[in-house]
């Protein structure tokens, strides 16, 4: 590549600490910056594994010396709260399950970064995300692709981020396994080489979000029951936004079959419970759908994930709108989730997924079937 100013996204972790690595070794101009969030306060335990804060600034400051590379630090906590933490809450206020991360990297980590990094003279941003931006000549298309790890792949959190941003963005550990980026984070001499993965909700350090969400926003919802599809009441919930589609464990009530969550209703107040069987869903509808590489005809044979960690399932999709698709699988899907993203990609000819292989588009599930 010609030789390019980028601005890399340091969050003190071992991935993005070796972009800005590589990307200087191979002779372009670097700089480091680190987002302070709405978080950032809350998040001073350095043995906790989320990705925030004090700790990640005093890391990252400490790569960027190890590299002789500028470094800033950016107060984005008003956005952060808008686009990610009030984001979150509406969503379980609505009985829907929120993908914070994914808000983030739409509204924030790309977008906002790739402003910032502009108004100080730096064409391109840099992340430590395990995927590739590629460009299809055919289409006229930037599209993203799989990283080379599938076990760290994470194509599915960028499907909201837009051609602007695709153009002036570098993925650089993409192309390599995490055991190799932590060897090489080690051979550079970078203090973070062995630092665990970030884990947690960034602003909810403890993971307890129901705890989170009564103090911060619904304090005022009051305790309701916890029913059958029939209406046969089980017990009672203390919120119901503790509660998420799918979910078996932490119930509180007792039966002769495994319960799980079907639903969460604002309305009534009421968590419904029921078998497996009930959570399994053959479609879905999904909105405000970003296309990278539309397909051309009104359907077509993708592979879909609903979640960050789903085996991408076969399916057919419908396209109902240009940014609207109603999603019909092949085999029922356990806990199809309203709020979390649905991401398509393309397959191989013999109908198998494809590693390494390019995500099409993706939106927001709206509605299951």
């Amino acid at each position: 590549m010609d030789k390019k100013k980028i601005l890399v996204a340091m969050s003190g972790g071992v991935d993005s600490s070796v972009a800005a690595g590589l990307l200087k070794e191979a002779g372009h101009e670097v700089a480091g910056a680190t987002m302070r969030t709405w978080a950032s306060d809350t998040c001073i335990d350095r043995n906790t594994k989320a990705c925030c804060g004090l700790t990640g600034v005093e890391d990252a400051r400490e790569v960027a010396e190890r590299l002789a590379i500028p470094y800033w630090v950016f107060n984005f906590e008003k956005e952060f709260k808008k686009h990610v933490v009030d984001y979150f809450a509406s969503e379980y206020q609505k009985g829907r399950t929120p993908n914070p991360c994914v808000a983030c990297n739409e509204h924030i980590k790309f977008r906002l970064f790739l402003r910032r990094a502009r108004s100080l003279g730096y064409d391109f941003i840099a992340t430590g995300h395990y995927a590739e931006v590629r460009y299809d000549p055919g289409r006229a298309s930037y599209f993203v692709g799989e990283g080379r790890d599938a076990g760290k792949d994470q194509s599915y959190v960028l499907f909201p981020l837009e051609q602007d941003v695709l153009a002036h963005l570098l993925l650089p550990v993409g192309g390599y396994t995490k055991a190799e980026i932590r060897a090489k984070a080690k051979s550079l001499g970078l203090p973070v080489w062995d630092k665990d993965d970030s884990q947690e909700i960034c602003f909810i350090p403890s993971n307890d979000y129901g705890a989170f969400l009564r103090r911060e926003y619904l304090d005022g919802v009051r305790p309701g029951i916890i029913r059958t599809p029939e209406g046969r009441v089980l017990g009672r919930h203390q919120g119901y936004f503790h509660y998420t589609r799918g979910q078996r464990r932490g119930l509180g009530v007792a039966h002769t079959e495994r319960l799980y969550v079907i639903e969460t209703n604002p309305e009534t107040n009421e968590v419904v419970v029921g078998r497996k069987a009930d959570i399994l869903n053959r479609g879905c509808r999904v909105g405000r759908v970003n296309w990278f590489l539309r397909p051309a005809e009104g359907r077509a044979r993708v592979f879909v994930k609903i979640r960050s960690q789903h085996r991408k399932a076969p399916a057919t999709i419908h396209l109902v709108e240009e940014a609207s698709v109603r999603v019909v699988f092949d085999e029922p899907q356990e806990a199809v989730t309203p709020g979390q993203g649905a991401v398509f990609y393309e397959g191989s000819p013999a109908g198998e997924p494809r590693a390494g292989g390019r995500a099409l588009g993706g939106g927001w599930i709206d509605a299951v079937e």
